[in-house]
């Protein structure tokens, strides 16, 4: 097969791939023309929240939305500053970042950090294998926080937990270590329920989202969890996820933009037209307080690849051009 003739038959078989990659974007592109942009619409102006782990994964965007809202925010941590990825962004200078430790610190202390806000979001967790850390990490030290909170007379507060489905692995499907952990989350959720009537206790399964891959905790950024979001989130898969059991129904379910958590938080706590314990336990729920877009991982993909299909197609054709030029001048 001479080369003029495999450049053309490439140039064919790119073009097809092509059109069939654009079917497939429209399609994805009408899915996501109607946003709910409920988070966009809230007011944070006159309203102070301290942020409970503000530094971290989750607090860090729960801060940023919340100072984009124009909200007065308190940020308690234990390194007291914020994130690297935040560190040089404008509105990371109009928060308060304080430095405690929620599990050494004396309740004056911590009162004083904590201050008075009208609502308090806690972020706070941690993960490893000894049961001791996660009992304390993500039960007491939370504890701690929301105790405090009901002692200022808060008014509102936000949790982020973990998800039911998840929790349900624990007596078959995980190691026995995890237990501590669910337990941790379970004391956190009763603490918060105890500082005022307004809770707000949002349940997400994976968490994804930034820049960067991650082992411990375990992380993947905003472009592969948004592949792995939308692809999880046909309708067929979803069905195939009820009717499976423990670990293997998680691993369907679709997992949750950072920013989407944030936002349910901040949602919980400046949403005026409710009152009472709301949990969002699914990442439908969550997005549906956040006002998050659906998530595009796969349509982006596609439109990639049409682009760099195109690109490599105008390749092939202005090499096939060339060689046949060659070939007339021999």
């Amino acid at each position: 097969m001479c080369s003029l003739t495999r450049y053309f038959l490439t140039s064919l078989l790119l073009a097809i791939t092509t059109e069939a990659f654009s079917s497939l974007a429209g399609t994805s592109s009408r899915s996501r023309s109607a946003l709910n942009l409920a988070v966009d619409s809230l007011d944070g102006k006159g309203k102070s929240v301290t942020v409970v782990g503000g530094s971290g994964f989750v607090g860090s965007r729960v801060c940023q939305i919340l100072a984009d809202k124009g909200a007065t925010v308190t940020s308690l941590s234990k390194s007291g500053a914020a994130p690297k990825w935040a560190q040089d962004a404008p509105w990371s200078k109009d928060i308060s970042w304080k430095a405690i430790d929620l599990l050494t610190s004396t309740e004056s202390e911590l009162d004083r950090c904590l201050g008075k806000p009208d609502a308090v979001i806690s972020c706070v967790g941690a993960i490893g294998t000894d049961p001791d850390i996660l009992l304390k990490g993500n039960g007491q030290a939370n504890v701690n926080a929301f105790e405090s909170a009901q002692r200022a007379g808060v008014k509102s507060v936000a949790y982020v937990s973990v998800s039911s489905e998840v929790s349900a692995c624990k007596e078959n499907w995980l190691p026995e270590f995890f237990g501590s952990y669910f337990d941790g989350k379970d004391m956190a959720e009763a603490a918060a329920k105890a500082v005022c009537e307004d809770v707000t206790i949002v349940r997400p399964t994976f968490i994804y989202g930034g820049d960067y891959f991650g082992l411990l905790p375990p992380r993947v950024n905003t472009a592969y969890g948004s592949f792995i979001d939308q692809l999880l989130s046909i309708g067929l898969i979803q069905a195939v996820a009820d009717i499976t059991p423990g670990l293997i129904k998680v691993a369907l379910r679709p997992p949750v933009l950072a920013e989407s958590v944030a936002g349910a938080c901040v949602d919980g706590v400046l949403n005026p037209q409710r009152s009472g314990v709301r949990v969002l336990d699914s990442a439908k729920d969550i997005n549906e307080a956040s006002g998050q877009a659906p998530a595009t991982g796969v349509t982006d993909a596609i439109e990639w690849s049409i682009k760099t299909a195109g690109e490599i197609a105008e390749w092939v054709q202005k090499k096939a051009k060339e060689i046949e030029a060659a070939n007339a001048k021999k």
